[in-house]
């Protein structure tokens, strides 16, 4: 199976590892992984700040550069969640470039739900001792529907405890550009978010968006507070290689 990797902005330039992750994973199932270098950002920011010519020309590159992909799988709901639900309104005056852009909607999917519902894996055989809870992000959840995926994938992870988050489908406060103009609304959640993982006693939080962990997780330490962030492709690449080492 050949698969391209839609890496998006925040996993390539800051979070390179969790897309390093999500290729090993990748690999260990038989696919074929390739990176078009064509590939820029989903146009998510420039489309939520109200440019969407611009978001249309951004648009335009990613659809060209996974052209020829197979399957495009991405460890952001958000992005993905972009691609599936605002493309087709941003090229909703344009038929050819509207097709092109559904045909993308058609192979692209966020990184569990490869995983569970194309690739069928839902037991990688991984190992992991802690206690964990999960934040549900926005778009993966209410544009792209990804409810059960992560957590059938982390209920048969040897040794994890899962603790329900509090109040876990309420939004983190990042939003990308909402983050920026409204801070002082966006620190007010955060802070509420922070307060709901801190009151589960976990020792990780597991996430499926690197912008939604980058903000829970820079309120977690700057409160001083001892949770580990991990994004879901890391949770699982760590506990397959324990898994190994266990004769798993």
């Amino acid at each position: 199976m050949r698969v391209s990797l839609f890496i998006t902005c925040l996993a390539d330039q800051i979070y390179p590892e969790v897309g390093e992750s999500v290729v090993r994973l990748l690999h260990r199932y038989g696919c074929e992984v390739d990176f078009p270098r064509q590939q820029t950002c989903c146009g998510q920011p420039a489309y939520n700040s109200g440019y969407q010519d611009d978001a249309r020309e951004v648009a335009r590159n990613l659809i060209r550069a996974f052209e020829h992909s197979d399957y495009v799988v991405s460890p952001s709901g958000s992005c993905t969640g972009m691609v599936h639900h605002y493309y087709p309104q941003l090229f909703e005056n344009e038929p050819e470039w509207k097709a092109k852009a559904e045909k993308l909607i058609g192979k692209t999917y966020e990184f569990s739900q490869f995983l569970v519902n194309v690739l069928g894996v839902k037991d990688l055989g991984a190992v992991y001792e802690g206690k964990a809870t999960y934040h549900p992000s926005c778009h993966a959840m209410r544009l792209l529907g990804v409810r059960e995926e992560p957590g059938e994938l982390m209920a048969h992870i040897e040794g994890l405890e899962l603790v329900e988050l509090p109040r876990k489908e309420d939004c983190c406060g990042f939003g990308g550009t909402f983050a920026v103009k409204m801070a002082d609304m966006s620190e007010a959640m955060v802070c509420e978010k922070a307060a709901n993982v801190c009151a589960t006693n976990a020792d990780l939080l597991i996430g499926t968006d690197m912008g939604c962990l980058m903000n829970i997780g820079g309120r977690l330490n700057k409160e001083n507070k001892p949770v580990r962030v991990m994004h879901l492709a890391q949770l699982l690449e760590e506990g397959v290689k324990r898994g190994e080492r266990y004769g798993k």
